[in-house]
């Protein structure tokens, strides 16, 4: 991928979905009987978006490019459900 995406752009999508795991995490903790497979895969995923968040410091534009895609389709992925 070659093509330029401002690096603010990608963190942006990467908090988004950030946000989105933190409140599912927050509403599952909360569950009169919380499922603590979803909640470790929750987890998980709050992690990978800190790991990439991370990645975002220090990458050069292809790998921009990538993240802010992945993120993009995985912020809708998650909102569609």
């Amino acid at each position: 991928m070659s093509e330029n995406v401002n690096p603010e752009v990608a963190e942006r999508l990467v908090q988004d979905v950030s946000t989105w795991y933190f409140e599912q995490i927050v509403k599952e903790r909360r569950a009169a009987v919380p499922d603590t497979e979803r909640l470790e895969l929750l987890k998980a995923g709050l992690a990978e978006c800190a790991a990439d968040q991370q990645a975002l410091e220090d990458a050069g534009p292809d790998e921009v490019a990538e993240i802010a895609a992945r993120y993009a389709a995985r912020s809708q992925e998650l909102r569609g459900q």
